[in-house]
């Protein structure tokens, strides 16, 4: 029994409907109703609560289909990747948050304490970066 089936048939031993089932994992009906029709799977987190929710291993959810297995073996192995646009809205936030508490310590905006607190976090940002070169590297996950 796949992946699909096995989901489907705990829940129609429950008596839930997809609906029933989405609103207990915090997902949307239709993300059930793909993974039953075996059109998508879920991330290993929604899983694990599928398998608390049944009380099944996840080794009973998991084993019989191949399909899913390999896709939970290539998402654990495939390294988190941050868009540029992420990278750059981060340093936006710690700069940000570098005036505030500066506006707050100090009664007032202190500029040139924050240009050396700014200059200080981006050199370990970068050290940062430096020392974790693979960070940056993406592998295509093998669907």
């Amino acid at each position: 029994m796949n992946f699909g089936n096995k989901l489907k048939s705990e829940r129609m031993k429950k008596k839930w409907s997809q609906d029933d089932l989405a609103e207990k994992i915090y997902v949307s009906r239709q993300s059930i109703s793909k993974w039953e029709t075996g059109k998508n799977y879920p991330s290993i987190e929604v899983i694990i609560n599928l398998s608390d929710l049944f009380d099944l291993s996840i080794d009973e959810l998991l084993r019989s289909d191949d399909t899913l297995e390999e896709k939970i073996i290539n998402d654990s192995k495939r390294p988190i990747n941050l868009s540029f646009k992420t990278q750059v809205l981060s340093i936006l936030g710690i700069v940000f948050g570098i005036i505030v508490a500066s506006a707050i310590k100090n009664d007032g905006i202190e500029w040139l304490s924050i240009v050396e607190t700014i200059i200080f976090t981006l050199a370990f940002l970068y050290l940062i970066t430096l020392l974790f070169p693979k960070w940056k590297e993406t592998s295509e996950p093998k669907y």
